[in-house]
């Protein structure tokens, strides 16, 4: 389906490349963006050790220092009253 263009064939009209500016600004922002994402995401990368060897946790222990310890709750009344309980007969 062929349409036929308005006016002898002219397609621009008056506001024909007003977006250009904005939609570069917009790319150049986003760029910008993404490159100071990656460089923030190397700077992270860089601070890991190079390998995550578990024969040398000494680095892996001195950050994790407080967050391995495991809270079992007493709960004596339910393991006694299991073990003191009679069956009905």
């Amino acid at each position: 389906m062929l349409l036929a263009a308005p006016d002898g064939g002219e397609t621009k009209g008056p506001e024909f490349g007003k977006a250009s500016p904005i939609g570069l600004l917009v790319i150049l922002v986003l760029l910008i963006g993404t490159a100071l994402l990656i460089r923030s995401m190397n700077k992270q990368l860089r601070k890991l050790p190079q390998t995550f060897d578990a024969a040398h946790p000494e680095p892996d222990q001195a950050f994790d220092e407080g967050t391995d310890k495991v809270s079992i709750p007493a709960d004596d009344d339910s393991s006694d009253a299991e073990s003191t309980a009679t069956p009905d007969r």
